[in-house]
């Protein structure tokens, strides 16, 4: 199966790119979500301590991930070959998340949203977050999909884990050498299904002729 390039991005260098691109501003939001839920259902002086963890979140993640989106678009993208408009959905969704994430960082350091009581920029840190968690799972879809289903088809270059022809040469001498090294033409030995013998391969000490059995009652008529 072919894959997106949001998912060669996040399959490179691993397990690096997952955790830098994915696992932090994914957590980091998920755990904005969770302090936003105590912050409403305990109404006691912990609340004060979940609004701080809450900023200092929202403060991070918007200026983390911007810096993941500005490394994208200078060293990544423009080296990038398209495969597709399911392709393209992915990595266009996956850098619009920087829009709710950096108004949550702008809301948080009191560059926008100043006049708004503390009831509505909860609901507006609420909106921004439930934002940032639409598009990026958009993206996580689309770029798990094969990209050949929006009529996209690989070249030869573009062709994932190809196994090296060289590669296969050198793996079919050497079997076919053990092979004739037994002895045996290529009509005379077999490999039994997997699972009925172990060893039963040309080379082995325990090779069964295919036509051993053939031979001698032809010998014996």
């Amino acid at each position: 199966m072919m894959m997106t390039n949001y998912m060669d991005l996040l399959a490179a260098n691993s397990p690096w790119n997952l955790i830098f691109f994915m696992v932090i501003p994914v957590a980091a939001a998920e755990a904005m979500v969770a302090a936003e839920f105590y912050m409403l259902y305990r109404k006691d002086d912990s609340t004060q301590t979940w609004q701080k963890i809450s900023k200092a979140l929202g403060i991070f993640s918007g200026i983390y991930f911007a810096a993941v989106v500005v490394y994208l678009i200078a060293a990544v993208i423009p080296s990038l070959h398209w495969r597709g408009i399911i392709d393209e959905i992915a990595i266009f969704f996956y850098l619009l998340g920087i829009f709710p994430l950096g108004a949550i960082t702008l809301l948080e350091l009191g560059a926008i949203g100043r006049s708004l009581s503390e009831r509505e920029r909860m609901r507006k840190h609420f909106q921004f977050l439930i934002g940032f968690l639409i598009v990026s799972h958009i993206a996580m879809i689309f770029g798990m999909a094969n990209p050949t289903l929006s009529g996209w088809r690989p070249s030869p270059a573009d062709m994932p884990m190809n196994m090296n022809h060289t590669d296969m040469g050198h793996m079919d001498r050497a079997y076919s050498g053990r092979w004739q090294s037994s002895g045996a033409s290529d009509e005379d030995w077999y490999c039994p299904p997997s699972g009925a013998s172990l060893n039963r391969c040309p080379g082995w000490e325990q090779d069964t002729p295919r036509n051993h059995h053939h031979h001698n009652m032809s010998r014996e008529r």
